[in-house]
């Protein structure tokens, strides 16, 4: 087996800002600010400050599906947080989110603001603001939904923060985290799979926000647009996850909100911020 070499852990760990790879420069062992940088506001009341990574997707689909449910208020503004140039760790970042992470949405539709971070969280706010179908309330349908919902948001970080970081951004590749984490993304995918021979949607027939919550995670990965890893994990294999992907991505919704706060790749797809409907009028160029 291709190892490192032999490492004993110290009797008291210390910060080595050299072993972070592609994210040394922003990684750190503490919380809060370290600048003041406050925080622009829109004129809608929905406010969100995020980035097109799969957990920034989440949210910008789910408020283009609002706005195509026809509901106004879901109007927003979208802005750009560059977590690699650590705007996460701006003063009116932490202040909506201590924990640094993207996304986080206010809410300035009250007589007071309302914080929201954690992308399930927002999601579940924004349906019940709307009572939206998206998070039925018919008990066993909620529980369902809700179900699939934790699912993804316990299972996604060893997709992301453990498959994704040694395969694609560690500073060097070793066998036994690639190995160990591969198998993890491979049987959960294969969760899906055999959930998905059956139904349409990960909830039911119904499209939910489990959806929307596990198709920028497991639905890029198997078009291959995670990691490049398409074929090392031979994503083939799971062809009923393949089949619910490339029907969630025909939606208009998705397609306009997978554009939103996105810096990367194909330009003709990118819309780094987004503060009126109009904004996505102009489909995308071909690429």
């Amino acid at each position: 087996m291709n190892l490192p070499a032999d490492y004993t852990p110290p009797q008291v760990w210390t910060w080595n800002p050299g072993n972070g790879g592609a994210f040394a420069s922003i990684n750190r062992p503490v919380s809060g600010a370290t600048r003041e940088q406050p925080l622009p506001v829109g004129a809608h009341p929905l406010q969100l400050y995020s980035l097109a990574t799969p957990n920034g997707v989440k949210v910008t689909v789910m408020l283009e599906e609002l706005l195509a449910e026809g509901h106004a208020g879901a109007e927003y503004d979208a802005w750009l947080i560059r977590i690699n140039q650590g705007d996460q760790f701006g003063s009116g970042f932490v202040e909506i989110n201590p924990n640094s992470k993207i996304p986080a949405l206010v809410d300035r539709s009250g007589p007071e603001p309302v914080r929201v971070f954690e992308s399930g969280a927002i999601l579940m706010y924004l349906a019940e603001k709307f009572a939206s179908p998206l998070l039925p309330t018919e008990p066993a349908q909620r529980a369902e939904v809700l179900s699939w919902l934790f699912w993804q948001m316990g299972s996604a970080p060893f997709v992301g923060g453990g498959f994704g970081h040694f395969y694609a951004y560690a500073p060097a590749r070793f066998e036994y985290p690639i190995d160990r984490y591969a198998m993890e993304t491979k049987r959960q995918l294969h969760v899906l799979d055999t959930l998905l021979a059956d139904r349409r949607h990960v909830a039911g027939e119904a499209y939910s926000v489990a959806d929307i919550a596990i198709w920028p995670w497991y639905g890029q990965l198997v078009q291959g647009l995670l990691y490049g890893a398409g074929e090392f994990l031979s994503v083939q294999d799971y062809p009923h996850v393949r089949r619910w992907a490339d029907a969630i991505a025909e939606r208009p919704a998705v397609q306009r909100g997978r554009r939103v706060n996105k810096v990367t790749g194909d330009p003709a797809q990118q819309l780094a911020e987004r503060h009126a409907a109009a904004d996505l009028d102009t489909p995308p160029a071909a690429g």
